[in-house]
């Protein structure tokens, strides 16, 4: 078998375009909830507790900054000056918790909703004492007369 059809074989299956398609559309609800929550979580909180809710600003120079920089983290970043910056870590963790979340509530609202869909295809149980004369039935059936 030559390359090309064995790479043919692989691409074509199920389980390759499945996962494709699931990476795409995984992209695409990443930008989504990150909106949620950049655009409409994270101000909410500000207003919340009354001002900016952004640690990027957070940051201890490691080193001695050169005369006439500005005293912020770009300016002195491109001065080459090492810079510890653990405000913006800090504030790339809280966005991940608050995605995480997002996402949790959205899938466990989408759980209900399959959960309520299958609960409704579902035939209803046969009670077991109706189970038992069916099979009791069925058996007499089978004897001879």
């Amino acid at each position: 078998m030559s390359l090309f059809s064995e790479f043919k074989e692989f691409a074509v299956k199920g389980n390759a375009i499945d996962l494709a398609v699931g990476v795409i559309i995984g992209a695409a609800f990443g930008k989504i909830v990150d909106s949620l929550v950049g655009d409409v979580i994270m101000p909410f909180l500000s207003a919340l507790l009354g001002g900016k809710f952004d640690f990027s600003s957070l940051y201890t120079v490691l080193g001695t900054v050169p005369p006439g920089v500005a005293n912020n983290l770009d300016a002195i970043k491109k001065a080459g000056v090492p810079v510890f910056a653990y405000g913006n870590f800090i504030t790339i963790l809280i966005n991940f918790i608050l995605m995480a979340f997002v996402i949790f509530m959205l899938i466990r609202q989408l759980k209900k909703l399959t959960e309520t869909h299958e609960a409704a295809e579902a035939p209803p149980e046969v009670p077991a004492a109706e189970k038992l004369l069916s099979e009791i039935r069925d058996e007499l059936r089978r004897r001879p007369a």
